[in-house]
């Protein structure tokens, strides 16, 4: 080159014919060689790019693209490259410089097409194809191209579509058929990552939204979905900084903007009714929560939580079914939520639904085999037995609390409303089923005036198991509170029969009297 500058000189100086013929000579000489040169740079491209050496190949034609920058099939090549090394954007910006070199280069416009497929350009790949079928109407490959493209096209169409029905399943499988030929569109995974995230399907949306920062650090779409991800797990102020960041990235992002919003305002609503709680303000507390589960439907985790703390006010202001059924909603949204399930199993013992908290505290301790955990499903499990045999104190109308004087006093009054003597004028089905509720107030009675049966009756022990005596009369413990004519009959002596029935009807009243008062 210097020899070549040096002679220009001359020949400027001198100016005669012979020397610019010279002149002329030699450039076209350097031309020559400099293609030629380029040319044996290409060549070994196409040797590196044959060995899978794409690196390799790629500085190789870019070194002939140096030398001679205005031939379309070493952008071409570099293109291709480009292409196997996942770098689509780049082979985009060669294999366009290519056909704006040579308009009638094929190979030139289809890799155009494919790189416009791959990054989810369906409608620009339709009309590089379409330019392939004018050069080479033939050609087979361009034509399912051109289907796989169409075929985009209408998974974006049903995506649109079930995004605003809110059908995400079906966006996410639409998504996943249209990135099958454009792998590389963005557009494509942060939609899909999105509705992963709204179903609740964090981990992979996180994965799918991190795959595409690793690419591209600064792309907004996959820092909105971050920070959604983290969002609806409940980390609400990391999740606040991804939102921000996204917004720094793309000041328009009107999704993250409405969620940032939404996130600060759910944490400061929740809060605010956990403060109320603390307080005592159960009232104000079921309030707030109620309000703050209005901000965002979409978060299933932090709703979850608030419907659990909902349902621990309402039971502290005995709305034990409305907690229930909070406690039923949060488990919808997080079926492993284990508070949830504790607390609803806590209102089914206090209604007395004991075959549901045992399925309850199953699950919990299936879950957690903590020992807490199991003494709980034990107690439920002792309740529901007990609740299937006779309730003494049900039959006698006391509590479990109930003196020796309240369960004299409740006995007195049982005992005299079903004595078979005050039903003989009943039918006989009647009569059977007094008779039957007297002597179980008997039984009650024995029971539970026997401080010995009554604590092995009330923790749950089958008494009869037990070899515990349970022989007892009705008509003799009927006695020992009346004295009378205990197996007195009616028939024969009705003078007799009403003073009796009298008598009873003095007694129950008495006793009213003296429950009463």
């Amino acid at each position: 080159l210097f020899f070549l500058m040096l002679q220009c000189d001359l020949v400027i100086f001198s100016n005669s014919c012979s020397d610019l013929l010279f002149l002329e000579a030699l450039l076209s000489f350097l031309f020559v060689s400099i293609r030629r040169e380029a040319e044996g740079f290409k060549e070994q491209g196409n040797v590196y790019y044959v060995k899978k050496d794409y690196a390799e190949a790629f500085n190789f034609y870019t070194k002939a693209i140096d030398l001679c920058p205005k031939n379309a099939s070493y952008y071409g090549n570099r293109a291709a490259t480009f292409m196997m090394l996942s770098r689509y954007r780049e082979a985009l910006e060669d294999s366009q410089q290519a056909v704006r070199l040579d308009d009638t280069f094929v190979k030139g416009h289809m890799r155009e097409g494919k790189c416009h497929l791959l990054l989810g350009n369906a409608m620009a790949a339709s009309r590089c194809f379409q330019k392939v079928l004018e050069l080479e109407p033939d050609n087979s490959q361009v034509q399912q191209e051109l289907k796989n493209a169409e075929s985009i096209l209408e998974f974006e169409r049903l995506a649109e579509i079930s995004f605003e029905k809110r059908d995400f399943r079906m966006v996410v499988f639409c998504m996943d058929r249209a990135l099958e030929p454009a792998s590389a569109c963005h557009r494509f995974k942060v939609l899909k990552a999105e509705c992963l995230a709204l179903l609740g399907r964090y981990p992979e949306a996180q994965s799918v939204a991190s795959d595409i920062l690793r690419m591209d650090s600064t792309n907004g779409d996959a820092l909105y979905v971050r920070g959604l991800c983290l969002y609806y797990e409940d980390c609400i102020d990391k999740a606040v900084q991804f939102f921000i960041q996204a917004l720094r990235m793309a000041p328009d992002h009107e999704k993250a903007r409405l969620a940032c919003r939404n996130a600060k305002a759910l944490k400061a609503k929740k809060e605010e009714g956990n403060k109320a709680f603390k307080e005592g303000s159960f009232e104000e507390a079921y309030d707030l929560y109620s309000e703050a589960l209005t901000i965002d439907p979409n978060n299933i985790k932090t709703n979850a939580k608030l419907y659990c703390n909902r349902a621990t006010v309402g039971s502290k202001l005995n709305k034990l079914e409305q907690a229930i059924e909070d406690c039923t909603k949060a488990i919808k949204l997080d079926e492993t939520y284990i508070k949830a399930y504790l607390r609803r199993a806590q209102c089914y013992m206090d209604t007395e639904q004991y075959e549901e908290a045992v399925r309850d505290y199953e699950k919990v301790y299936q879950t957690e085999k903590t020992k807490e955990h199991k003494n709980l499903l034990k107690n439920a499990q002792l309740e529901l037995k007990k609740s299937k045999r006779k309730d003494y104190y049900k039959v006698l109308g006391v509590d479990k609390n109930a003196t020796e004087d309240e369960l004299k006093k409740a006995y007195r009054k049982r005992a005299l409303m079903h004595h078979p003597d005050r039903h003989s004028g009943a039918s006989a089905e009647m009569q059977k089923e007094e008779e039957k509720k007297f002597k179980e107030v008997g039984e009650a009675f024995t029971v539970l005036s026997d401080p010995k049966k009554k604590s092995r009756y009330d923790s749950g022990h089958d008494l009869e198991d037990d070899d515990m005596n349970m022989d007892f009369d009705a008509n003799n413990i009927f006695k020992a509170f009346f004295g009378g004519p205990g197996g007195f009959s009616f028939e024969g002596n009705s003078c007799k029969a009403n003073l009796y029935l009298l008598l009873l009807h003095l007694l129950i009243q008495c006793s009213d009297c003296t429950v009463n008062h």
